[in-house]
């Protein structure tokens, strides 16, 4: 039997970071999947798909994501039922995440405050733009295509396809 999901998406709302008694973290998410086609108006409409991560992927997914980031799940479905308070059974279907990727950088997302926090953080355990500039100085050193501005002559018995 397979059961597989995979979907990209963005996050509804900032994740839900818990812990269980036991001390294991979880996160419950929820991403916004653009459907493949229009509608009669020519708007794509959207599934809204609850999802849950365990242990440190759920902590990081809290850190370093928020309302708005792109985000790829890759994971199962699963079915669940639970009493409510009023004595009535309700089911659940989520996707439950083997892993979680985030699609573009912190600065990127638009999902606002929480980004810049996590940019900050990261920052305070280098100096500021020390690393950057070096690591700009050997990018120019070794690209050997900079500044050179002329074709590259090749025959096509050269190239491998």
């Amino acid at each position: 039997m397979l059961n597989r999901v995979v979907l990209v998406g963005r996050l509804t709302r900032d994740p839900d970071l818990r812990y269980t008694p036991s001390g294991v973290a979880v996160a419950n998410f929820t991403i916004a999947v653009n459907r493949p086609f229009s509608n009669q108006q020519g708007q794509r409409d959207a599934d809204f798909i609850n999802c849950v991560v365990w242990r440190r992927p759920a902590e990081n997914l809290a850190s370093y994501m928020s309302k708005g980031s792109l985000v790829g799940v890759d994971g199962r479905l699963q079915s669940r039922s639970y009493d409510n308070q009023e004595g009535k059974r309700v089911f659940v279907t989520e996707v439950v995440a083997d892993s979680v990727q985030f699609l573009e950088s912190r600065g990127s997302s638009t999902g606002g405050s929480g980004s810049s926090n996590v940019q900050q953080n990261q920052n305070q355990s280098t100096p500021p733009n020390q690393n950057s500039q070096n690591d700009q100085g050997n990018a120019a050193e070794n690209n050997p295509f900079q500044d050179k501005g002329e074709p590259v002559d090749i025959s096509d018995d050269d190239l491998p396809f």
